[in-house]
């Protein structure tokens, strides 16, 4: 008997806040299916379904996921845990197989179809899933850098915005307009006329009081 008649095969979709899974086996007949939602607590639905089918059909369940390093990383960990084979599949892949067919279809069951499909045609080439904390804390990590970096992004582009108002020639006063000196400037005198009265040996002593190297002082005394 071939190897790959002894294993029930299951795809899943993964998606942000729940699952579908497509049960098939070695003659691509679909055997069941299941939505459940993407939290610890409902992984047993989709380990109870699957116990019942193979000891129905008495076959060794094999289980294929796509994203084992993002949506799918804690399924993954919980049926590894359980002794299940768990195997990677490239999305690359499903997508194909997905495109292989004449009439395209696009729904979750479908989606996870593709995915079993793959699992049954592949199974000897596939790599193991291997979710792995210190990738997943690196796209953490790199996911929030880039947050920051655009939320940065957003705000120095409206000081810009601000100052064109009220200092037109700002961009002359400072080589870096979100320095802290310049930062400094900008929330103590946020318009023209909050210099009134102001001395240039007063607003020379608060500039040379920043921790970065003082301006030219003088453009200010000219607005």
């Amino acid at each position: 008997m071939h190897h790959k008649l002894k294993h029930l095969y299951i795809g899943v979709d993964l998606h942000k806040h729940q699952h579908t899974a497509v049960v098939i086996n070695c003659w691509h007949e679909k055997k069941g299916e299941l939505t459940f939602e993407n939290k610890p607590s409902a992984f047993p639905q989709l380990v109870k379904l699957v116990k019942k089918l193979a000891k129905k059909e008495e076959l060794t369940p094999v289980f294929g996921l796509e994203d084992v390093g993002g949506y799918g990383r804690a399924l993954a960990i919980y049926l590894k845990d359980n002794g299940y084979m768990v195997k990677e599949v490239n999305s690359a892949l499903s997508y194909a197989q997905r495109k292989s067919y004449s009439t395209t279809q696009k729904s979750d069951s479908w989606d996870a179809e593709c995915v079993a499909q793959v699992l049954l045609n592949q199974l000897d080439t596939l790599p193991d899933a291997n979710p792995q904390d210190i990738y997943w804390t690196i796209g953490q990590l790199v996911s929030r850098r880039n947050a920051l970096v655009k939320n940065l992004s957003a705000c120095k582009n409206q000081l810009h915005m601000q100052l064109s108002y009220q200092y037109p020639s700002y961009n002359k006063f400072f080589s870096e307009i979100d320095g802290k000196t310049a930062l400094a400037f900008w929330s103590r005198f946020p318009a023209p006329h909050c210099l009134a009265g102001v001395t240039e040996e007063e607003l020379t002593q608060k500039l040379v009081q920043m921790p970065v190297p003082p301006v030219k002082r003088e453009k200010f005394l000219r607005l």
